[in-house]
Protein backbone atom coordinates (compact mmCIF):
# COMPACT_ATOMS: atom_id res chain seq x y z
CA UNK A 1 0.00 0.00 0.00
CA UNK A 2 2.60 2.54 1.06
CA UNK A 3 4.80 1.88 -1.96
CA UNK A 4 1.91 2.15 -4.41
CA UNK A 5 0.64 5.29 -2.69
CA UNK A 6 4.04 6.96 -2.98
CA UNK A 7 4.48 5.88 -6.60
CA UNK A 8 1.13 7.39 -7.58
CA UNK A 9 2.07 10.75 -6.12
CA UNK A 10 5.56 10.62 -7.58
CA UNK A 11 4.11 9.87 -11.02
CA UNK A 12 1.80 12.87 -10.81
CA UNK A 13 4.72 15.05 -9.77
CA UNK A 14 6.91 13.86 -12.64
CA UNK A 15 4.13 14.34 -15.20
CA UNK A 16 3.32 17.73 -13.67
CA UNK A 17 -0.42 17.04 -13.51
CA UNK A 18 -2.96 17.07 -10.70
CA UNK A 19 -4.99 14.12 -11.98
CA UNK A 20 -4.72 11.18 -14.37
CA UNK A 21 -7.59 9.48 -16.15
CA UNK A 22 -6.65 5.84 -15.62
CA UNK A 23 -4.39 3.96 -13.25
CA UNK A 24 -3.86 0.24 -13.79
CA UNK A 25 -2.76 -2.62 -11.59
CA UNK A 26 -0.11 -4.24 -13.76
CA UNK A 27 -0.08 -7.90 -14.75
CA UNK A 28 -2.28 -9.46 -12.07
CA UNK A 29 -1.95 -12.98 -13.45
CA UNK A 30 -0.14 -14.95 -10.75
CA UNK A 31 -1.69 -16.03 -7.46
CA UNK A 32 0.82 -14.36 -5.16
CA UNK A 33 0.68 -10.98 -6.90
CA UNK A 34 -3.10 -11.13 -7.14
CA UNK A 35 -3.55 -11.81 -3.43
CA UNK A 36 -1.06 -9.10 -2.51
CA UNK A 37 -2.75 -6.45 -4.68
CA UNK A 38 -6.19 -7.19 -3.23
CA UNK A 39 -4.94 -7.54 0.34
CA UNK A 40 -5.74 -5.13 3.14
CA UNK A 41 -2.47 -3.28 2.54
CA UNK A 42 -2.32 -3.94 -1.21
CA UNK A 43 -1.97 -1.65 -4.20
CA UNK A 44 -5.72 -1.54 -4.81
CA UNK A 45 -6.16 0.27 -1.50
CA UNK A 46 -3.75 2.97 -2.69
CA UNK A 47 -5.63 3.29 -5.98
CA UNK A 48 -8.96 3.66 -4.21
CA UNK A 49 -7.49 6.27 -1.92
CA UNK A 50 -6.13 8.18 -4.91
CA UNK A 51 -9.52 8.03 -6.61
CA UNK A 52 -11.26 9.29 -3.49
CA UNK A 53 -8.81 12.19 -3.36
CA UNK A 54 -9.43 13.07 -7.01
CA UNK A 55 -5.93 12.10 -8.14
CA UNK A 56 -7.22 9.43 -10.55
CA UNK A 57 -10.58 8.99 -12.28
CA UNK A 58 -10.63 5.31 -13.21
CA UNK A 59 -8.94 2.09 -12.08
CA UNK A 60 -8.03 -0.78 -14.42
CA UNK A 61 -6.19 -4.08 -14.41
CA UNK A 62 -3.74 -5.48 -16.97
CA UNK A 63 -2.20 -8.84 -17.73
CA UNK A 64 0.02 -10.95 -19.99
CA UNK A 65 -0.03 -14.66 -20.62
CA UNK A 66 -2.57 -17.33 -21.44
CA UNK A 67 -4.34 -17.07 -18.07
CA UNK A 68 -4.97 -13.33 -18.32
CA UNK A 69 -8.62 -13.45 -19.34
CA UNK A 70 -9.41 -15.98 -16.62
CA UNK A 71 -7.65 -13.87 -14.00
CA UNK A 72 -9.42 -10.72 -15.19
CA UNK A 73 -12.75 -12.49 -14.72
CA UNK A 74 -11.68 -13.33 -11.20
CA UNK A 75 -10.58 -9.73 -10.59
CA UNK A 76 -13.91 -8.39 -11.81
CA UNK A 77 -15.67 -10.60 -9.28
CA UNK A 78 -13.56 -9.02 -6.55
CA UNK A 79 -13.74 -5.36 -7.62
CA UNK A 80 -15.59 -3.24 -10.17
CA UNK A 81 -12.66 -2.27 -12.38
CA UNK A 82 -13.30 0.32 -15.07
CA UNK A 83 -11.07 -1.36 -17.66
CA UNK A 84 -9.11 -4.50 -18.44
CA UNK A 85 -6.11 -4.95 -20.73
CA UNK A 86 -4.87 -8.16 -22.35
CA UNK A 87 -3.30 -9.60 -25.54
CA UNK A 88 -5.46 -9.97 -28.63
CA UNK A 89 -4.19 -11.05 -32.02
CA UNK A 90 -4.78 -13.81 -34.55
CA UNK A 91 -2.15 -16.18 -33.18
CA UNK A 92 -3.30 -15.88 -29.58
CA UNK A 93 -6.91 -16.45 -30.55
CA UNK A 94 -5.96 -19.63 -32.41
CA UNK A 95 -5.31 -21.16 -28.98
CA UNK A 96 -8.74 -22.61 -28.06
CA UNK A 97 -8.51 -22.19 -24.29
CA UNK A 98 -7.35 -18.59 -24.55
CA UNK A 99 -10.02 -17.78 -27.13
CA UNK A 100 -12.74 -19.28 -24.95
CA UNK A 101 -11.75 -17.29 -21.87
CA UNK A 102 -11.31 -14.12 -23.95
CA UNK A 103 -14.85 -14.42 -25.31
CA UNK A 104 -16.21 -15.02 -21.82
CA UNK A 105 -14.40 -11.94 -20.55
CA UNK A 106 -15.76 -9.77 -23.37
CA UNK A 107 -19.28 -10.89 -22.58
CA UNK A 108 -18.89 -9.94 -18.92
CA UNK A 109 -17.24 -6.61 -19.77
CA UNK A 110 -19.99 -5.70 -22.21
CA UNK A 111 -22.66 -6.43 -19.60
CA UNK A 112 -20.85 -4.36 -16.96
CA UNK A 113 -19.68 -1.58 -19.30
CA UNK A 114 -16.01 -2.31 -18.60
CA UNK A 115 -13.59 -1.00 -21.23
CA UNK A 116 -11.48 -3.68 -22.96
CA UNK A 117 -8.01 -2.62 -24.06
CA UNK A 118 -6.05 -5.03 -26.24
CA UNK A 119 -2.32 -5.22 -26.88
CA UNK A 120 0.14 -7.05 -29.13
CA UNK A 121 -1.92 -6.70 -32.32
CA UNK A 122 1.23 -6.58 -34.47
CA UNK A 123 3.27 -9.15 -32.53
CA UNK A 124 4.84 -11.72 -34.83
CA UNK A 125 6.69 -13.86 -32.26
CA UNK A 126 9.27 -13.64 -29.51
CA UNK A 127 12.78 -12.60 -30.38
CA UNK A 128 14.91 -15.68 -30.88
CA UNK A 129 18.06 -16.35 -28.92
CA UNK A 130 20.89 -14.28 -30.41
CA UNK A 131 18.61 -12.09 -32.54
CA UNK A 132 19.28 -8.37 -32.43
CA UNK A 133 16.04 -6.44 -31.77
CA UNK A 134 15.16 -3.85 -34.41
CA UNK A 135 12.43 -2.15 -32.34
CA UNK A 136 12.01 -1.08 -28.73
CA UNK A 137 9.39 -3.80 -28.19
CA UNK A 138 10.39 -6.92 -26.25
CA UNK A 139 8.86 -9.06 -29.01
CA UNK A 140 9.47 -9.33 -32.75
CA UNK A 141 6.74 -7.27 -34.42
CA UNK A 142 5.68 -7.43 -38.05
CA UNK A 143 7.86 -5.15 -40.16
CA UNK A 144 6.31 -4.97 -43.62
CA UNK A 145 3.52 -2.34 -43.79
CA UNK A 146 1.23 -4.84 -45.52
CA UNK A 147 1.69 -7.37 -42.72
CA UNK A 148 1.16 -4.71 -40.07
CA UNK A 149 -2.01 -3.56 -41.79
CA UNK A 150 -3.37 -7.10 -42.02
CA UNK A 151 -2.78 -7.67 -38.31
CA UNK A 152 -4.26 -4.31 -37.30
CA UNK A 153 -7.35 -4.76 -39.46
CA UNK A 154 -7.95 -8.21 -38.01
CA UNK A 155 -7.92 -6.85 -34.46
CA UNK A 156 -9.65 -3.58 -35.33
CA UNK A 157 -12.66 -5.43 -36.73
CA UNK A 158 -13.61 -6.78 -33.31
CA UNK A 159 -16.48 -4.75 -31.79
CA UNK A 160 -16.23 -3.65 -28.20
CA UNK A 161 -12.45 -3.38 -27.81
CA UNK A 162 -9.66 -0.84 -28.02
CA UNK A 163 -6.52 -1.64 -30.02
CA UNK A 164 -3.64 -0.05 -28.13
CA UNK A 165 -0.58 1.05 -30.07
CA UNK A 166 2.84 -0.50 -29.42
CA UNK A 167 5.48 1.51 -27.58
CA UNK A 168 7.89 1.72 -30.53
CA UNK A 169 7.50 5.07 -32.31
CA UNK A 170 7.86 3.77 -35.85
CA UNK A 171 5.47 0.89 -35.22
CA UNK A 172 3.01 3.26 -33.61
CA UNK A 173 2.87 5.40 -36.74
CA UNK A 174 2.32 2.34 -38.93
CA UNK A 175 -0.46 1.06 -36.67
CA UNK A 176 -2.25 4.41 -36.67
CA UNK A 177 -1.97 4.68 -40.45
CA UNK A 178 -3.30 1.14 -40.83
CA UNK A 179 -6.23 1.87 -38.53
CA UNK A 180 -7.15 4.91 -40.62
CA UNK A 181 -7.38 2.65 -43.69
CA UNK A 182 -9.57 0.06 -41.98
CA UNK A 183 -12.46 -1.37 -44.00
CA UNK A 184 -13.05 -4.98 -42.95
CA UNK A 185 -11.44 -7.98 -41.28
CA UNK A 186 -9.19 -10.10 -43.52
CA UNK A 187 -10.56 -13.62 -44.17
CA UNK A 188 -9.40 -16.44 -41.91
CA UNK A 189 -7.72 -18.25 -44.80
CA UNK A 190 -5.69 -15.16 -45.66
CA UNK A 191 -4.60 -14.78 -42.05
CA UNK A 192 -3.61 -18.44 -41.78
CA UNK A 193 -1.59 -18.33 -45.00
CA UNK A 194 0.20 -15.13 -44.02
CA UNK A 195 0.98 -16.32 -40.50
CA UNK A 196 2.44 -19.59 -41.81
CA UNK A 197 4.58 -17.69 -44.32
CA UNK A 198 5.83 -15.32 -41.63
CA UNK A 199 6.27 -18.10 -39.05
CA UNK A 200 4.13 -16.09 -36.64
CA UNK A 201 3.57 -17.62 -33.23
CA UNK A 202 1.61 -16.76 -30.07
CA UNK A 203 3.69 -14.66 -27.69
CA UNK A 204 2.35 -16.58 -24.73
CA UNK A 205 1.98 -20.34 -24.49
CA UNK A 206 2.72 -23.15 -22.05
CA UNK A 207 6.10 -22.56 -20.46
CA UNK A 208 6.33 -19.01 -21.76
CA UNK A 209 3.87 -16.89 -19.82
CA UNK A 210 6.12 -13.92 -19.12
CA UNK A 211 7.98 -11.49 -21.34
CA UNK A 212 11.32 -12.48 -22.83
CA UNK A 213 12.92 -14.37 -25.67
CA UNK A 214 11.79 -17.66 -27.11
CA UNK A 215 13.42 -21.04 -26.65
CA UNK A 216 15.01 -21.15 -30.10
Amino acid sequence: YAGARDQIRESLRRMQVDQIDLIQLHNLTDEEGWEEAFGEDGALRACLEARDEGLVRFIGVTGHGTQTARMHLRSLERFEFDSVLLPYNFAMMEQPEYAESFEELLEVCAAREVAVQTIKAVARRRWRQGEQPTTTTWYHAFEDPEDIERAVHWAFARPGIFVNTPSDGNLMREVIASAERFRERPPHEEMTTAWERLEARPLFYEGFEGVGRGAE
